[in-house]
């Protein structure tokens, strides 16, 4: 485990903040209005349910955008919460939690924490700050435990020791099952709703056996979970008290979901992986069935249709967005900060594979406008989040991970 010096962090961020000012980050390519992807879609033939639902018209922010890199040198960072302070919690997918001020000093791991299987898409996870944070110092995190016969997503709470140095009182609060020997597709993004309940999502471990599992009631694999803090199931969960059904679940049907956020109205947004083509943004109703594996946009990664080839059956919901091809979506947030007002109650998405934050405008349920922000990073985009002053923060999901701020210039 290596030791990060401050000086060689603080004289990256001073050269990337030269190389990142007056970047127009926010510039959309093409005519303004015309769609931003204008790539062929991979489901040849296959069409959207209601327009608006693919390649949303580009938007573009006229403000000028700069980047500055705050931190660098981090493994694999997946998970990124803001702490009261202004520093960041950040985890590294091998198994370190780590505090980074809002300066860009990087502090040791925090001890603590229970081992992590980080084989493949595994490893350690989100992290979100407990709601009651300012009283309790609750920290808590989701994971790919190691487990005997195989691994799943756990997802684990603890205090933060004063000196955030250490995690105390460790407690396990949710364990996904089945267990399963495999190294993809273990979700995971936390969040917290306004009445304290925790949301975490869940792939369905991509391995064809396992597929059929995200329709599976009696399986966590393929769901999106809601528990009380504590880990206790609330009484209103949908399907609490049938008879074959786990009743954490909140939502079924979904393939690998890395995003998850709550809206202003209280609503809960996630953003899921597809295939080639069928990456998806679904606003989520208790007890509701999001189609994976029988419904999906795209087509295998081998080329053919994924099962029948359809995109639409009664009592599967469709998505409010997709793409095809993908972005790779990891996690999401609402912005509400000051910094950038026309674009409040936007949702803002981190992209892996194209290596950029997708800022889409959001009306009446729907999907109008999208634009390409941090392009000039050059980077996968794992998380993203708002500060208090309104800008953008956003980790890497490189060997050498970076924390990234993007504002106003």
């Amino acid at each position: 485990m290596r030791l990060l010096a401050l000086a060689a962090t603080v004289a990256a961020a001073v050269l990337s903040a030269a190389c990142g000012a007056g970047e127009q980050d926010g510039a959309s390519p093409g005519q303004a209005g015309a769609p931003l992807e204008t790539r062929p879609a991979n489901g040849a033939g296959q069409q959207p349910a209601f327009p608006g639902q693919t390649r949303a018209p580009g938007v573009r922010t006229e403000t000028a955008l700069a980047h500055r890199i705050v931190a660098s040198g981090l493994e694999h960072p997946w998970g990124l919460a803001l702490l009261p302070d202004g520093g960041w919690l950040v985890t590294e997918r091998p198994g370190r939690l780590r505090i980074i001020t809002a300066g860009g000093a990087i502090g040791e791991p925090v001890a603590g924490l229970p081992a992590v299987d980080a084989r493949g898409q595994g490893g350690l996870l989100d992290v979100a700050a407990g709601p009651t944070f300012g009283a309790d110092r609750l920290i808590y995190w989701s994971y790919s435990e190691p487990r005997e016969g195989g691994n799943a997503t756990s997802v684990a709470r603890a205090r933060l020791s004063d000196d955030g140095t250490r995690v105390e009182n460790v407690q396990i609060i949710f364990r996904a099952l089945p267990v399963y020997n495999g190294d993809k597709h273990f979700g995971s993004s936390l969040a917290f709703d306004d009445a304290g309940h925790l949301f975490v999502t869940l792939g369905e471990r991509s391995d064809r056996p396992m597929r059929p599992q995200a329709q599976d009631l009696g399986s966590h694999m393929g769901k999106v979970v809601r528990i009380n803090a504590d880990g206790s199931v609330p009484r209103d969960n949908p399907f609490v008290g049938r008879a074959g059904a786990l009743p954490e679940i909140w939502s079924l049907g979904h393939r690998n979901v890395q995003g998850v956020a709550i809206a202003p109205d209280g609503a809960v947004w996630t953003m899921e992986h597809g295939t080639r083509g069928g990456d998806e943004l679904n606003r989520l109703e208790a007890g509701k069935n999001y189609g994976w594996p029988v419904i999906a946009y795209g087509v295998e990664y081998s080329g053919g249709p994924i099962n029948e080839g359809v995109t639409a059956r009664e009592g599967m919901e469709q998505p409010v967005y997709y793409w095809d091809p993908v972005i790779a979506p990891g996690g999401m947030t609402f912005y509400d900060g000051a910094m950038f007002p026309g674009w409040r109650g936007n949702l803002l998405v981190a992209g892996l594979k194209e290596k950029h934050i997708a800022r889409l405008v959001l009306e009446g349920g729907r999907v109008v406008g999208e634009e390409r922000l941090l392009t000039g990073l050059g980077e996968r985009i794992r998380d993203v989040a708002v500060a208090p002053d309104g800008a953008v923060w956003a980790i890497t999901d490189e060997q050498n991970g970076k924390l990234v701020r993007l504002a106003a210039s």
